[in-house]
């Protein structure tokens, strides 16, 4: 008798239910996925690293290729288990229930977290069109508007969600793209300032500068935690992950540098609309600076758009197995998980409301380096799940090339995110860990209910 595979020794039985409607194709995939990774990073980013220094393109270059990676090893990783949810079904069937669960709560965690971030980088870009005057509580007003409104339409549907998705990247896309190549002739070298302003070593500017910059390519994973809405996933997860990952770090890099030699690096610390200040140096004028506020607030808008979406299945593939509570199975008319909506939008707005006393720019901070913690999670895990399928069979079946390929990509993937989650900071951390850890007694309640029916009964009958 031929014995089983490593998959269907290991994994679990997944749950009975129809098959989803595909309804992304290769172009939609790949604009969720530029969507989701260019909204509030590559408009609020250049500020927060500002302090750092121009050492920050270095991290930018090297981040670029990490997402790269992650985007291939995402890729590969849809190929074996093509249906939504994605970075939670990799660590489950690969590790069993408890790390499906522990990487679907810190990516759900991440999600939610980065939602109310984003929500609050659009207050920088709306004061360039309304002055708001510093007025911290009309501020509030506004990034809640930001987080509400998209969390609205996502109740259209999957579907509605694509289209949004296309056109957002479209219209940010191409005046990024003219103003990042337009802007490198009026660069200044002056500018620049120091290669690391820090103060502390290159090594460790860099991890630091990288730490907050993760968060200008969470998205990456998007086609992959999508896939069951994705046509032909084996073939366009991977796709659609490299392409835009490739597009949107070109953005990033011609953008981060266009900004850079622009405005001056003093004023550029203290900026909380960086690519409007760049702008404004080009045209010598206020227009150019409205202009592209009103791009930028699209940009993140269509990016909440999607990350709300992504929010909502993650935690909708692993209710459906039993390790998430079951209202976020609960599936709308559009094909969207709306329980996990509200649940997104409601804690959105409370980390929203506790944490904006301290400003804007420090709350931006604070929740882009929760959300490296939280994020890596689900990276770590699951290129984890890729080497242990690697070592479990695949030398067998898989060429010894493409095996080395295979095992470079993923140690490799490992290797970025444990060094990112160390440039996050002690605090971030912390914070991360707290997080991750307020999911064990969900999970234990979870998996206590599921054993409570049989323990009854037993007890009944005897």
């Amino acid at each position: 008798m031929t014995a089983p595979s490593p998959t269907e020794a290991t994994a679990p039985e997944p749950a009975a239910t129809p098959a989803p409607r595909r309804t992304f194709g290769l172009a939609a995939a790949t604009a969720l996925v530029m969507g989701n990774i260019i909204g509030g990073g590559i408009f609020a980013l250049p500020a927060t690293v500002a302090p750092y220094g121009t050492v920050s393109l270095l991290a930018f270059v090297v981040l670029s290729v990490a997402a790269v990676l992650l985007a291939l090893l995402f890729g590969k990783l849809a190929r074996r288990s093509p249906v939504t949810g994605g970075l939670y079904v990799y660590p489950r069937d690969a590790f069993g229930p408890f790390a499906g669960f522990l990487s679907a709560w810190s990516y759900w965690t991440m999600c939610w977290v980065s939602i109310a971030a984003l929500a609050v980088a659009v207050v920088g870009y709306v004061d360039v069109l309304i002055p708001l005057h510093g007025n911290h509580a009309l501020e509030a007003v506004v990034a809640l508007a930001a987080l509400w409104l998209p969390a609205a339409a996502n109740f259209a549907g999957t579907r509605w969600v694509g289209v949004v998705q296309v056109v957002s990247t479209i219209l940010k896309f191409v005046p990024l793209l003219l103003v990042s190549t337009i802007g490198l002739f009026f660069v200044d070298a002056d500018n620049f300032g120091p290669f690391n302003a820090s103060g502390g070593s290159t090594p460790g500017a860099v991890a630091a500068a990288a730490a907050l910059l993760l968060y200008s390519f969470l998205g990456v994973e998007s086609a992959a935690v999508s896939a069951g809405e994705v046509e032909n996933p084996e073939r366009n997860v991977g796709r659609a992950s490299v392409l835009g990952t490739l597009g949107s770090a070109l953005v990033y890099l011609l953008g981060t540098v266009a900004v850079f030699g622009l405005v001056p690096h003093d004023k550029l610390v203290n900026s909380g609309a960086p690519f409007a200040d760049a702008v404004n140096a080009i045209t010598g004028g206020s227009w150019g600076g409205t202009a592209i506020a009103l791009v930028a607030v699209a940009s993140i808008t269509g990016c909440l758009n999607g990350w709300i979406l992504m929010a909502a299945q993650m935690p909708y593939a692993a209710a459906r197995d039993g390790l998430f509570p079951a209202p976020f199975a609960k599936v709308g008319k559009g094909g969207v998980p709306g329980f996990g909506v509200w649940a997104v939008a409601v804690l959105g707005t409370l980390l929203i409301a506790l944490n904006y006393t301290a400003g804007p720019d420090t709350t931006f901070r604070v929740l882009v380096l929760i959300t490296t913690f939280t994020g890596c999670v689900p990276y770590l895990l699951s290129a984890a799940a890729q080497l242990y399928w690697l070592a479990q069979g695949t030398r067998e079946r898989v060429r010894p090339a493409g095996l080395v390929r295979d095992l470079i990509v993923a140690a490799l993937s490992f290797a970025f995110s444990f060094w990112l989650i160390a440039g996050a900071g002690y605090a971030a951390v912390y914070q991360g860990v707290l997080f991750l850890f307020a999911g064990i007694p969900v999970y234990v309640w979870l998996q206590g209910r599921k054993r409570e029916p049989a323990g009854e009964t037993s007890t009944l009958s005897g």
